[in-house]
């Protein structure tokens, strides 16, 4: 709940590319799946905060994986939950946790902020890692998305709908919406 005096948070980033991951697919013999490719492959970087207690996703959107995106991203979880007197967040230990930069927009922000860090390569800790292999699943593996930023309003229309559903893997969109945007 947003009125928890010391919710918690699996914090972790994902990027998200312009040319699809293909994968086998459901076609007939000696036939071809189209795969819309822009040309240039372009990324995006969503760093998000998973609440532990009630599930739902706060996100923010970046053109670079940078201290820049995940203090936004504390920004964000702050603002969500103006009367927790605690944010705990469970980090891997990317540069990105503990970069002077970070180290001085946290410090600004006070006692409110507490950082835990998982062991390394521990994936498998961190909640939010199922969230992301689900958009990856049910979002970005073989879009038909010719802009970046039709993709992006697809992976926010679905973390939008997952919030709002409380379900792991909303069904997010009726087959017209599916098309090539």
């Amino acid at each position: 709940m947003r009125g928890q005096t010391s919710p918690s948070f699996s914090r972790m980033r994902w990027t998200c590319t312009s040319n699809p991951k293909t994968r086998p697919g459901l076609t007939l013999p000696e036939q071809r799946r189209e795969v819309v490719t822009p040309g240039n492959n372009q990324k995006r970087y969503v760093a998000g905060a998973l609440d532990a207690s009630t599930a739902r996703m706060t996100w923010v959107q970046g053109e670079k994986k940078t201290s820049a995106l995940f203090i936004d991203l504390v920004r964000a979880v702050d603002a969500a939950y103006p009367r927790a007197r605690r944010l705990h967040f469970i980090l891997d230990n990317a540069a990105t946790h503990s970069s002077k930069k970070t180290k001085k927009a946290l410090e600004a922000m006070g006692e409110r902020l507490v950082l835990h860090f998982l062991p390394p390569y521990c994936p498998e800790g961190n909640r939010i890692e199922r969230v992301w292999w689900d958009v990856h699943a049910n979002v970005t593996r073989n879009h038909r998305c010719k802009k970046m930023e039709a993709l992006m309003a697809e992976v926010d229309a679905y973390l939008d709908a997952r919030n709002s559903q409380k379900t792991a893997s909303p069904i997010l969109r009726a087959a017209p919406a599916r098309r090539a945007a």
